[in-house]
């Protein structure tokens, strides 16, 4: 696998991203919208709801977290929110989403395992909640995540121990 290193980076979310955070969500929930017969109004509209729901939900639950664009030779590409304190011993991935242009380029994983490493160097575990159906769950299994329990039937809650 190619090194990222030079190409991905991070940067702490703006007020001004907004639009951009919603867009990037918006394009987790194209497969689940096409099977709507909702038109694209309503399906914007959803979406905006959704999102707002979400990022309030975020920021109430997780206020300390690390909200962060990625970018990818300084193209957004994605969002990272990252918790480090409210869970001792536990770095907790509260989100990782990729617009569909960036997808399966070997981003997700990069992040990931500089996660890992972080975890291993401080002595905590990794976490991150995840749909049962999202396409990302094969990869967080290949990275040595484990299923501790499923939340709501709808989430696994995947562990990583070093």
């Amino acid at each position: 696998m190619a090194d990222l290193t030079d190409t991905i980076s991070l940067r702490t979310a703006a007020p001004e991203d907004r639009a951009l955070l919603r867009d990037i969500y918006g394009s987790s929930r194209t497969d689940e919208l096409a099977r709507t017969d909702w038109d694209a109004d309503q399906k914007a509209a959803f979406i905006e709801h959704q999102f707002e729901a979400q990022h309030t939900y975020y920021q109430q639950v997780y206020p300390n977290s690390d909200y962060t664009v990625i970018l990818y030779n300084d193209v957004p590409a994605g969002r990272l929110y990252v918790e480090r304190e409210l869970i001792p011993g536990t770095i907790r991935i509260v989100d990782i989403t990729l617009l569909p242009d960036f997808r399966n380029k070997g981003i997700g994983r990069f992040l990931i395992t500089g996660l890992q490493e972080e975890a291993a160097q401080s002595g905590k575990t990794l976490s991150i909640h995840v749909e049962r159906f999202n396409k990302a769950l094969s990869l967080y299994q290949r990275l040595g995540f484990q299923i501790i329990k499923e939340t709501h039937g709808v989430f696994y809650l995947m562990e990583w121990k070093p």
